[in-house]
């Protein structure tokens, strides 16, 4: 069986863990890839990501207090700053020399898009870029963590998929979508996404009209989604007016079968309507997404005969494909 947590490979990859407004005046506390860890914000307003464990006798941090950029044990006060080095041991007296091994083994971090994205180990490329977000036209909209008690392989296998549109998401947009799926061809988005491009015609409720800008009782959705390794989903709509939602979906590892989620939105639109009315109804989506996933259980097998695929399933055959490689398991 596949299994995430053990996967070397897997720790070379970016994961968002929260929403950069998360971190405040308290320390945080994550799990990633079967890992506990403590974020904060040093007195550089920088995030610091760490194992969640005193190197002292391994209290939990999280559970610490923080001031001034000092996160403290609550178990012997133990004290650490900038770069998660150790910065007072009250039991040694304050001339005392620090041992190497206080220091905290701190894991790369970067902000963007409102999000904190961590890499466990070695990066093997870059957290992905979204171009919106540096322009003007564009503003942004961050939506908030969950935690989906789903494997984060069966996530971007649905995030990928356009034929579940009329069965899952009839509550939202897909009920008067055709059921069959026009040939798919998956190719090369652009520098940072693999996948393919398709139009939609889709419903427009009531629910929907804040996102689509129109009243309309159908709409015309231009499209693409593609994938970044290993986890990260884009979605890109554009309607008749020029009107463009992207979509960037974030699926994180807690372990084999649990992950968090969130979302971030770019619109070219006025800002005419707030932002919570705009995201109401992709909430909405996801939520149809997260009741049907969250009853399949397990992992998604990886290999090339383990289930059974359709011209549909094109794009999560090629990320299944590109993500065994990346992780150098066998896919056969």
């Amino acid at each position: 069986m596949t299994t995430l947590v053990d996967s070397k490979a897997l720790r070379t990859g970016w994961y968002v863990v929260a929403e950069s407004a998360d971190l405040k005046d308290e320390p945080m506390a994550v799990r990633l890839l079967g890992e506990d860890l403590v974020l904060w914000r040093d007195g550089d307003d920088s995030v610091v990501v760490a194992p969640d464990r005193c190197p002292h006798r391994e209290a939990p941090l999280s559970v610490g207090t923080l001031a001034d950029g000092r996160l403290t044990c609550i178990y012997h006060g133990w004290a650490f700053g900038t770069d998660g080095r150790c910065v007072g041991v009250p039991s040694s007296g304050p001339d005392a020399a620090i041992p190497p091994a206080a220091h905290l083994p701190c894991m790369r971090v970067e902000e963007r898009f409102g999000l904190v994205w961590v890499c466990p180990g070695e990066p093997a490329a870059s957290v992905p870029e979204v171009h919106q977000d540096d322009d003007p036209a564009f503003r942004r909209i961050n939506t908030g963590v969950e935690v989906w008690n789903v494997s984060a392989l069966r996530m971007v296998d649905n995030f990928l998929d356009i034929s579940h549109f009329p069965w899952v998401h009839v509550g939202t947009f897909g009920g008067g979508q055709d059921t069959t799926v026009p040939k798919i061809e998956v190719g090369r988005l652009d520098d940072d996404f693999h996948g393919y491009r398709y139009e939609v015609d889709a419903t427009n409720p009531i629910e929907a009209i804040a996102t689509t800008g129109t009243d309309a009782p159908e709409v015309h959705r231009w499209m693409s989604t593609g994938f970044n390794l290993p986890f990260t989903i884009r979605s890109m709509v554009r309607y008749e007016d020029g009107l463009e939602h992207i979509i960037l979906l974030c699926s994180t590892p807690v372990d084999d079968t649990t992950s968090l989620f969130t979302f971030v939105v770019w619109r070219n639109d006025d800002h005419s309507v707030d932002a919570e009315t705009v995201i109401a109804f992709d909430r909405a989506i996801g939520a149809e997404d997260k009741v049907m996933l969250e009853q399949v259980p397990g992992v998604l097998p990886l290999g090339r005969t383990d289930l059974v695929n359709v011209q549909s399933d094109r794009p999560s055959v090629e990320w299944r494909r590109q993500l065994t490689e990346f992780m150098g398991v066998d896919g056969d």
